[in-house]
């Protein structure tokens, strides 16, 4: 997979994707990243790559022509999605971070500035992305997280396949407590059911604690019509538990 990132920043991405996971996958080839100067696409002597925008609000604009002209020169196939990194975007999830890694390339255009000219988002991005309900001072952050998102859905890139099977979110909960050595630390216990050795019991115990976790902490991924028989009656549980607490 290969994603190419038009930035005014560079220099932002050095070293960043060189350690752990998606460094292993650059060097093994599963992944490629390209990152390309917004201003090298500038025309002016200049390099200018923004403007004041019409209608007299304070701030600059990304304008157009730099941007298409990179989008154009990177863009291998048409089938290319290219995504704006915006705070106007469609948040990114679990679904989206699946669905950007099902291509073989993709292109990120990091916002900068009071925006990018509307004719890049109508006319040349596919879709606008956003990391959360808050502003970055720039799509450099946010486009990092797109492309670490996605590439754990690369074949390869993640060690064991199951381990994204078991992300959080990838049915809608959370993740299930994990713990390790030592058994007892400063009192703190590591719950009885993992050492019993009763794998069915410990899938109970983990499918429990993934939909408590997600009751407390993330509601609103809870839907009760998509909740099997089963779950129910552990949400149930759950519920009567904490109210005796």
């Amino acid at each position: 997979m290969r994603f190419d990132i038009i930035t005014i920043f560079p220099e932002m991405f050095e070293g960043i994707f060189s350690g752990g996971i998606l460094g292993r996958a650059l060097r093994k080839g599963l992944v490629e990243i390209h990152v390309h100067n917004l201003r090298d696409f500038a025309t002016d002597k200049h390099k200018q790559v923004d403007d004041r925008p019409f209608g007299g609000e304070e701030g600059m604009v990304l304008k157009p022509e730099p941007i298409f002209a990179a989008v154009e020169c990177v863009r291998e196939s048409p089938q290319s999605p290219v995504y704006l990194l915006s705070p106007q975007g469609k948040t990114l999830d679990f679904e989206l971070a699946e669905e950007i890694a099902r291509h073989a390339q993709v292109i990120l255009i990091c916002g900068r500035y009071e925006g990018v000219d509307e004719r890049v988002c109508e006319h040349l991005a596919t879709a606008e992305v956003s990391i959360g309900d808050y502003v970055l001072t720039g799509g450099e952050l946010a486009a990092m997280v797109v492309v670490d998102a996605a590439a754990r859905f690369v074949p390869g890139v993640v060690g064991k396949a199951e381990s994204v099977r078991h992300d959080s979110f990838f049915e809608g909960r959370l993740d299930y407590p994990q713990y390790t050595r030592p058994r007892d630390f400063r009192g703190m216990r590591v719950p009885q059911v993992l050492f019993s050795g009763d794998h069915k019991k410990i899938q109970a115990w983990r499918r429990k604690k993934a939909l408590e976790k997600t009751w407390l902490g993330r509601p609103d991924l809870l839907s009760r019509e998509a909740l099997s028989p089963e779950e129910k009656e552990m949400l149930g549980q759950i519920q009567k538990e904490r109210n005796k607490r």
